[in-house]
């Protein structure tokens, strides 16, 4: 019964932030607000490609989040899930090949017809820094302190740590990163259960970005009042684009939104997909 009210109150909350949206009730707030491509403009392109991160960057997306993994030759690559799925049907585990392996054919490409091939994480950095955007990297999987020394120094060499936000779904990684390098910017990726970790982040100083659904200006105000950053994933439809921007966050993540709410909410086929 709890869940039902809760459910209805969301859809209430959703509603009444889309109308506000609509009628320019956020127009500064989206000024303020930077727009990140969730792995990319996604919706429309692969996930995690350069063609996803160019298509973005080109679309006029502040910036990238991305997935990063490391192969069984040390490189940094990216990809969401430990397997990458390729164009012939077959997959390859990350962490067990070397990269020469893992780029010797195409991936799957669900998005458009463009043949592509597994994307490193510099040249990630590179595409970033060539449309000056916002990069939001993501650790996937588990990381020792000398592979955390090499996601530092491709950042450093690449691009600048002023445009770079490194996500985690587990402190004790993001503690780690921060205590070996503490210019690093630290943001801790929360899921839909995770007040116990929120609170944590808050405590270590660290940004944060909230599932949408468990976001809310409270959550907002504390981590503003210690100078912190909140990112919200992942805004889908106008109406949680609508919510985020009423809670006041400084990122929204989306596969679709790069800005502006209105010329957006008649895209065809794709919204809230």
């Amino acid at each position: 019964m709890a869940k039902i009210i809760k459910n209805i109150e969301v859809f209430f909350m959703l509603i009444s932030a889309l109308v506000t949206g609509i009628f320019g009730g956020y127009a500064k707030q989206e000024k303020d607000t930077i727009f990140i491509g969730h792995r990319g403009y996604s919706g429309l392109y692969q996930e995690n490609t350069e063609e996803a991160f160019i298509k973005a960057g080109q679309k006029g997306f502040g910036g990238c989040e991305t997935d990063v993994r490391v192969t069984k030759d040390g490189v940094l690559v990216l990809c969401h899930n430990n397997e990458m799925k390729y164009a012939d049907g077959d997959e390859m585990e990350i962490s067990s090949h070397t990269f020469a392996e893992l780029s010797s054919k195409p991936i799957k490409n669900r998005k458009t017809r463009t043949e592509l091939y597994i994307c490193s994480f510099e040249r990630y950095l590179e595409i970033m820094k060539e449309y000056n955007m916002f990069c939001f990297v993501e650790l996937k999987g588990a990381y020792t302190p000398e592979q955390i020394d090499l996601l530092y120094r491709t950042m450093t060499t690449v691009y600048d740590l002023s445009a770079i936000s490194v996500q985690g779904g587990g402190i004790d990684v993001m503690s780690l990163l921060h205590e070996r390098h503490p210019d690093v910017p630290v943001m801790y990726c929360a899921g839909e259960n995770d007040d116990k970790e929120i609170q944590q982040a808050l405590d270590q100083g660290f940004d944060v970005d909230l599932h949408l659904l468990v976001s809310d200006i409270d959550w907002v105000a504390k981590f503003h009042e210690k100078g912190l950053r909140v990112a919200v994933w992942t805004a889908n439809d106008p109406a949680k684009v609508s919510y985020a921007l009423k809670c006041g966050v400084d990122f929204i993540e989306s596969d679709f939104f790069c800005g502006v709410l209105k010329p957006y909410i008649s895209l065809p086929g794709k919204i809230g997909k």
